[in-house]
This record gives structure tokens, C-alpha cells and sequence, in this order.
């Protein structure tokens, strides 16, 4: 195993100092470490280099899909050569199943999978299984139940070409294994047989596996386009993981006696109880999927037989991705004071939804071992662990206080096993910030907008309420300014149209609530404007206030200005802060002689090309008989599967919407 780290830059700055020390207290065994790196200091460039140091598995654990897929990006970029996979939820739309008593009220579970996620979760798994230069870029959905990696390694079909198999049997392991039959169209989890071949889509494949037999002995395996179904290459083996992470083993058909005696216990207990229509429920309920499980190894919600499935004793911890990394990994929590809370919140909301199912004879009590980690097994499960934030939360302080207090400390991070991350490469300095009265303030904004617009500059203001903001911006409208604001509601396609308005100039202005704090990279803004900055609570406390101010850490010229009629602890806080980290880079300027210089970032919009394609698709449409467009969808789904695995999830929605409109014209036709 080796990790090949391939960049053009070499560390700077600050750069050099955190990868040593970290790696070094990686090797040293050191359980917790925080990276406290400010924005655009290049973060994720030492969290590579660490990995590249240390040589081991990674997982990053990200608080947002979103977040994710722009660290794999990057990750993929310098590590091209290795296996850098994305593991998220695969759920477009997801409605677990819960009862609620006051309106005797059962919600049945409704989930609207998303294929092309649920293949790179199983990309993921099956690298980790198969290779050691493996980093995963997962979001929280990490510490979820997703069965148990010795059954899932153990399930594998093992395909070698001059091998005899029986066909039958080898059939009937890919049922086992829960791929299901189709000789007419296929699609991942699915096999079909034609005389003496048998063509299976892998669940984590784009292609599909041919193998060929004369008789009993295999004798050809080849990887086909499943569109052109041109051959792309030839094997001597196949390895063929199950087409779901939840697995039941032949030998594991006991568990279905386990999960039947728990019913009798439950059905006597609702009984005693006088709970005639709980019992009658669960007895039902329970039996149909019994009957699912021993005719065809699966039923609708098997996660939540989990515990008797992998074996498991009451109230163990589930198996989740953590338990598919060998034991020298290397976790990475970014944004860690997100993050962090996140993890530990899942829980306790899990629980209390499963506990009405239970009480009502929706599940048996067995249910409630299919959950997520509490947080004290994610820590168990986490060996080494290194927090990356700008602001590192209270649980990241407590978990790398240092036993013994320093001789000397030039920071209060010098406490902690920490490596500050302060020195940016450009020679970026923290924002100017400025305090000023609430009095006249939305005249005083206008005044500040008009100078940075003359210099092609850019502005973002945050608000506290989405009312205000939406206020706002009209009022800024009125006075001839582009502006415009986003918020949580604006489709993620008109959002990135948003951005690249703002960057490329259509738009000067940005209002918005909480969507400008972590997370968006705009180098051309040299303003932002916090108004209510005094009003202490989540949005106006300490850490939100030195995110907020980051936003402008990526022009020369960045300015923050905080509207207020007080300075808060929580203002002084980020103040001081900031102040702090402006002094350590322009004295680390002037001993160096670096000029300050804006990053400069390629604007591009993705959509442009797409939307040229989508023109193109126009014009093949004119003319075509329904057959034909049947024929081009199948390879614009290609399209849009070969988008998303290299992360491009925009481009990929774009050709997804144009799919849609189709299917729905040719079934007009």
C-alpha cells in the first residue's frame, strides 16, 4: 500500500509545522488531535499530507453532502492514483416509519433511494475489503447500521475463469446474496441468464460482468457496456459482493429462530398486559416477514432484525462503516464543532421514535438495536482522531487538553494538542473588523455597497430572521443594486446560478441567514456585513461570529462590519480573535517579504456545457419514434451516472430533469 500524493504546490506556511506535528503524534499513538486551521489556510492540503506521512486508511467525516463531495473533489485531485470513495445517505427523500399516540397515527416507512449513491456506498465498502490506499469521505450516515463486514466478505462469489461451477447452485448464491432475476432489462442487483451465459450488474458497478460457460467449466469472463454492450476488458476472476449490505448467510438461518421466540415473549407480555390489539399486530407483522425471510432470504425492513441477523447481544453496538476500516485508520472530523454535535444528537432522536413502535406493536423491542452509534461507541471505534475546525467546539477542547499545563503559551491553544493553522500561503490577512451603531445603518450599508461595487467588489450581509433578510433585499433592490437572496427553499440549481452571478458579476450584492457561515468559497467578496451582531444566541455566539468573519478572509481588501449598539462577550471573543491571527500573518509577511494577494479561482459554470447538451438532445429528439427515444435515454442515464461518480451531482440533476421529461413525452406518445 502507498498513497502517491500528486501536486504542483508544496506546503506553505503554517503548512509544514501542522502535518509534522500531527503526524508525529499520530505515530506517538496520541488518541485526539485538533487541527485549528483559519479559513483558506489550506487545511485539506495537510490532512493529504498526513495521510501520505502516516500511509494508513482514512475516513473524513464531513456535516453536509454537499461539503462532502467538494473534500472528495479535492481529494480525488491529489490522490489520483488511489481509491478516494464517497459515502453518504442514499436517500433522495426519506420518511422513516413512526407512530404517533396522540393522533393514533402510523407513518409507514417511504424512502426514494438514489441508485447512484447506494453503488459508490458499495464502491466503498468493496475497496475497503479489497485494497489498503483507501480514503472515504463520509457524512454523518457513517455511524448508521449497515450490517457486518465479516458476513459481507463472506457472502462474496468468487467467479475464476476454467473453473467448473454447477450452475444451479452458483444461481442460487446470487439470490442469497439478494440479486434478483431480470432477463429482460438489467440495472445494479440484478442478473439474467441466455443459454449458457449469465450477465450480472454488481451493485457497485457501471458495467456489467459476462460470464461465459461451456458446460459446467467457465470459460470466458468479460466486463460489457450495458448500453452498447461492447466488451471493455477481460478477467481471469470476478468477485461478487452482495447486492445489499444486510446479509443473511445460510448458516446464519438461526436467527430466525431467535427473532420467533422474541415474538412469543412480546406477544405474551402485550397479552398479560390486556394489549389484545398490540399483540395481534406484531404477531402479523412479524410473521410476514418470517415468511419473506425463509422463502427468499429477505423482507421489506430485515435492517430492523439487524441484532439477530449478525449475532448480536442486547443493545450492542450495530455493525457500521467504521467496522470495514482495518485497525490503524486515521479519522479526520471537519468542521468538527458541526460535526461533532451532529454525531452525538442521532441517538437519543432515533430511540424515541423507535420506542412508540415498540409500545405499540408496530416492532419488536429488537428493533431499537437497527441505530446509529451512541457516542460513546463512535468513540470507542475511533482509535486516532484528528478535529479540523476554525473554531473547535467544547467537547474537541476538553478531549485534547493537555494533562500537564505548558512552561510557556503564546496562545491558549498551546494548551491542547493542537497545531494552529494561522499562516495562509497567499499572505491573506484576517478582515479588518469594524463595530458600528445600529442608527442609520441600512444608509451607511447602501454607502459601503456603492464603494466596493465601483471596485468590482463584492458584498455578502447576513441577517438574523429570514423576514428581514427578504425585507432587505428588496430595499436594496429599489435603489438600482443587483442583489439577491438565498435561502434554504431556492432549488440547488438556481443556488449555484446564484454563486456564479455573484462571482462573475450579475450579482453584487448576497443576503442571507445561515447559509453564509461555513462552506462558501468566494474569493471575490472584500465585504460582509453582520447586522444584530449583539444579539448573543446561536447565530450571533462566538464561534458563528469568527465563521461569519472568514467569509472575507479571501480578498485583500476583506472588511467585516458588525452593526450593534454593544460589544458582546461573544463579539470581544472574535475581535480579539481575529486581531490575533491578523498580527501572526503580517508579521510572518514582513519577515518573509510576501505581498498579500487575492486568490484567484477559476469561475466556471458547470451548467453552460450542459446546458449545450441538453440543446444537442433537443434537436436528436425532432423526428424520432418513441424507440429511438428510448435508446437515448438509456445512454443519457449513462450520462448522468457517469456525472455523478466523478461527484459532478449538478450536472448529473440537470440530465436527470431532461430524463424525466422525456420518459413522461414518450409515454404521451
Amino acid at each position: 500500500m502507498t498513497f502517491k500524493l500528486e501536486s504542483s504546490l508544496n506546503p506553505a506556511g503554517d503548512q509544514p509545522f501542522a502535518i509534522e506535528k500531527l503526524s508525529q503524534g499520530l505515530i506517538a499513538n496520541k488518541k485526539n488531535q485538533l487541527l485549528m486551521g483559519v479559513t483558506g489556510s489550506g487545511k485539506t492540503f495537510t490532512m493529504a499530507h498526513i495521510i501520505a506521512n502516516l500511509n494508513r486508511p482514512a475516513l473524513i467525516i464531513a456535516h453536509n453532502k454537499t461539503l462532502a463531495a467538494q473534500l472528495c473533489n479535492e481529494f480525488k485531485e491529489i490522490f489520483p492514483k488511489n481509491s478516494v470513495e464517497y459515502f453518504i445517505s442514499y436517500y433522495d427523500y426519506y420518511q422513516p416509519e413512526a407512530y404517533i399516540p396522540s393522533r393514533d397515527a402510523y407513518i409507514e416507512k417511504e424512502a426514494q433511494i438514489n441508485e447512484e449513491i447506494e453503488r459508490l456506498r458499495h464502491k466503498a465498502t468493496r475497496s475497503l475489503l479489497l485494497r489498503e490506499d483507501v480514503i472515504i469521505v463520509a457524512s454523518v450516515s457513517c455511524i448508521y447500521g449497515l450490517g457486518v463486514p465479516e458476513e459481507y466478505a463472506k457472502a462474496a462469489i468468487m467467479i475464476e475463469k476454467g473453473k467448473s461451477y454447477k450452475r444451479r447452485h452458483l444461481l442460487r448464491q446470487l439470490e442469497a446474496n439478494q440479486y434478483t432475476r431480470n432477463d429482460i432489462e438489467l440495472k445494479p442487483g440484478y442478473y439474467r441468464v441466455k443459454g449458457d451465459t449469465i450477465d450480472i450488474f454488481p451493485s457497485w458497478e457501471e458495467n456489467i460482468y459476462r460470464c461465459e460457460f461451456f458446460g459446467d467449466e467457465c470459460d470466458r469472463l468479460r466486463i460489457i457496456h450495458p448500453i452498447k454492450m461492447t466488451t471493455l476488458g477481460e478477467e481471469d476472476q470476478f468477485v461478487i459482493f452482495p447486492a445489499t449490505h444486510y446479509v443473511v448467510n445460510e448458516d446464519k438461518r438461526f436467527a430466525i429462530g431467535k427473532i420467533r421466540n422474541e415474538l412469543e415473549e412480546q406477544v405474551r407480555y402485550f397479552e398479560k398486559e390486556g394489549k389484545v390489539v398490540e399483540a395481534q399486530r406484531i404477531r402479523q407483522r412479524t410473521n410476514y416477514d418470517l415468511e419473506m425471510m425463509e422463502e427468499v432470504g429477505y423482507c421489506k425492513g430485515i435492517e430492523n432484525y439487524s441484532r439477530h441477523l449478525s449475532n448480536r447481544e442486547k443493545e450492542s453496538a450495530p455493525g457500521v462503516l467504521l467496522d470495514f476500516f482495518p485497525d490503524d485508520f486515521i479519522t479526520f472530523i471537519d468542521e468538527s464543532h458541526v460535526t461533532v454535535p451532529q454525531i452525538s444528537g442521532m441517538y437519543k432522536g432515533d430511540q424515541s421514535r423507535k420506542q412508540s413502535l415498540v409500545d405499540y406493536g408496530f416492532r419488536l423491542p429488537s428493533a431499537k438495536d437497527n441505530r446509529p452509534l451512541n457516542f460513546g461507541e463512535f468513540e470507542n471505534k475511533v482509535d486516532r482522531c484528528i478535529y479540523v475546525s476554525a473554531t473547535p467546539g467544547e467537547y474537541e477542547c476538553e478531549v485534547t487538553l493537555k494533562k500537564s499545563a505548558p512552561s510557556t503559551v503564546n496562545s491558549k491553544w498551546d494548551r491542547y494538542e493542537c497545531a494552529e493553522q494561522i499562516i495562509r500561503p497567499t499572505g491573506l490577512l484576517d478582515p479588518i473588523v469594524e463595530v458600528r451603531e445600529t442608527e442609520g445603518q441600512i444608509d451607511d450599508i447602501l454607502h459601503e455597497i456603492k464603494r466596493r461595487i465601483k471596485k468590482k467588489e463584492r458584498i455578502l450581509i447576513t441577517t438574523l430572521t429570514k423576514l428581514m433578510a427578504e425585507d432587505l433585499c428588496d430595499f436594496i433592490q429599489a435603489q438600482d443594486i443587483a442583489v439577491r437572496y438565498m435561502h434554504s427553499e431556492v432549488k440547488t440549481l438556481e443556488r449555484i446560478d446564484i454563486l456564479h452571478h455573484l462571482r462573475t458579476g450579475k450579482i453584487d450584492v448576497l443576503v442571507g441567514v445561515n447559509l453564509l457561515r461555513e462552506g462558501l468559497d468566494l474569493p471575490e467578496v472584500s465585504l460582509v456585513v453582520i447586522l444584530d451582531a449583539d444579539k448573543e444566541g446561536f447565530l450571533r455566539n462566538e464561534r458563528s461570529l469568527i465563521q461569519t468573519i472568514g467569509r472575507a478572509a479571501r480578498h485583500k481588501e476583506g472588511t467585516v462590519i458588525l452593526y450593534a449598539d454593544r460589544i458582546s462577550k461573544a463579539m470581544d471573543v472574535a475581535i480579539q480573535e481575529t486581531k490575533r491571527r491578523r498580527l501572526i500573518q503580517e508579521a510572518y509577511n514582513k519577515k518573509n517579504g510576501i505581498e498579500p494577494r487575492s486568490i484567484i479561482k477559476k469561475i466556471s459554470d458547470i451548467r453552460d456545457e450542459t446546458r449545450k447538451e441538453i440543446k444537442k438532445i433537443d434537436e436528436k429528439l425532432e423526428g424520432m419514434n418513441a424507440k429511438s427515444e428510448l435508446t437515448l435515454i438509456k445512454e443519457l442515464e449513462r450520462q448522468m451516472q457517469e456525472a455523478a461518480e466523478n461527484l459532478e451531482f449538478e450536472v448529473a440533476a440537470v440530465l436527470r430533469d431532461k430524463i424525466k421529461e422525456m420518459k413522461s413525452q414518450n409515454t404521451r406518445k
